[in-house]
């Protein structure tokens, strides 16, 4: 009777456990959704800022660097995040992300530049969320779904990354208009929501993750760092090329459209199609990756990407331009399958891992001006061609780098 009631109290604990991960876990996907369109929204804007601000090619990639390259400071708000844990660092993401967007009512007196350095402050919070977010849903469950429940959460990010470029169309660029204080309302609204947003998660009870001292089973001890883990570091930087694949696409896409000469008004319209394709993607992954590896499929979607390129390249008009667009639709778990590769097997040095493998998003703000500048020197054909290095080093770094794992 006494051994029937402990397992009646232990079944009661962990379906109790498994209630406040859902619960976590919708959380999580709340933040998600706007992390992915506040992200999605600013690369939507390039083309707005290039009419607004007068922009050459390599100044209007200055987006991309001013907002990615805020994940230079991973590292140290992965520090961060395991003084203060990760509800405070929610929440003081959702802060930083509110203040920079209304900041730029009087940033936008200072022209570009100041434009800039108020996205940089908005990036900074994005960067905070991202860090404290990935470990936190990797931990919402175990380890062999993990990949899964990230693709999960991921999903919708990307329905958020299909709505930012309509966000964009409606009260932005509406009318056909190009002026700076059009952006003035929609991120005064966005600020307010961001940071009423961390207000509510302030409120919120959110299960505490103990930290992991060893792993199950052999009893094997961890090294003292991240840093020595070699599939961490390669981690990083397959997510450096693979911000260059997914933000590449959409960076060049009203340059290919011209390039093809095909009659589009607003090209942000159909660049919603790839974001979709992403959503899709995700949805599906999260099925997918139940059934077979991240290694695997990052292995086959790394090629079915640059096939896609590839016949895009050697194409014209429509077909073109769609087969460009479909590279989303694999491009959609290829994050959750660098970063879960990346951040296997390495107990109390997760939250630290996290901070340098994000540090690999600053790939959108050195690669971008990079292709830039290519494109505006030798052309924009040559630009895509650097796709395909980033997609070889991610088909390798499926099948030999996520493999390189050194135990103490």
């Amino acid at each position: 009777m006494h051994l029937h009631r402990q397992n009646h109290q232990k079944n009661t604990l962990m379906t109790q456990k498994q209630q406040n991960y859902s619960f976590a876990l919708s959380v999580m996907i709340v933040l998600s959704f706007l992390l992915g369109f506040i992200t999605t929204m600013n690369n939507s804007m390039i083309d707005f800022c290039t009419k607004a601000f007068s922009l050459d090619e390599t100044q209007r990639q200055l987006v991309n660097t001013a907002f990615y390259g805020a994940y230079v400071f991973s590292i140290p708000i992965a520090w961060i995040l395991g003084r203060m844990g990760y509800k405070r660092a929610l929440v003081a993401g959702m802060g930083m992300v509110g203040l920079g967007f209304l900041l730029n009512v009087l940033g936008l007196s200072f022209g570009y530049y100041g434009f800039l350095c108020c996205m940089f402050i908005v990036a900074l919070g994005i960067v905070l969320l991202q860090v404290a977010l990935n470990p936190y849903v990797l931990a919402l469950g175990p380890p062999e779904t993990a990949a899964s429940r990230l693709t999960l959460n991921q999903t919708f990010n990307s329905l958020a990354t299909t709505v930012a470029p309509v966000f964009v169309s409606m009260l932005i660029v509406s009318g056909g208009t190009y002026e700076a204080s059009a952006i003035k309302a929609p991120f005064i609204g966005l600020g307010i929501f961001s940071i009423l947003l961390g207000v509510i998660v302030l409120g919120l009870k959110l299960p505490v993750i103990p930290e992991e001292t060893e792993t199950s089973g052999d009893q094997t001890r961890h090294k003292s760092s991240a840093f020595r883990y070699p599939h961490v570091l390669l981690g990083t930087l397959g997510i450096f090329v693979y911000m260059g694949v997914e933000i590449g696409i959409p960076s060049f896409f009203p340059a290919r459209v011209q390039a093809l000469g095909l009659d589009i008004d607003e090209p942000t319209k159909y660049l919603s199609l790839y974001w979709g394709g992403l959503l899709v993607g995700r949805a599906l992954g999260a099925g997918i990756l139940t059934r077979f590896s991240a290694r695997t499929i990052l292995l086959v979607f790394s090629g079915l990407s640059a096939f896609c390129v590839a016949a895009s390249l050697l194409t014209s008009g429509w077909l073109s331009l769609w087969l460009f667009i479909a590279t989303g639709l694999f491009h959609s778990i290829m994050w959750s399958c660098i970063f879960s590769l990346a951040s296997a097997d390495l107990g109390p040095n997760a939250k630290q891992a996290s901070g340098i493998i994000c540090t690999g998003v600053i790939g959108a703000a050195i690669l971008m001006p990079l292709m830039g500048t290519v494109q505006k020197t030798i052309g924009l054909t040559a630009a895509i061609c650097f796709l395909f290095v980033y997609y070889l080093y991610l088909a390798w770094f499926a099948q030999k780098g996520s493999r390189i794992r050194t135990n103490a």
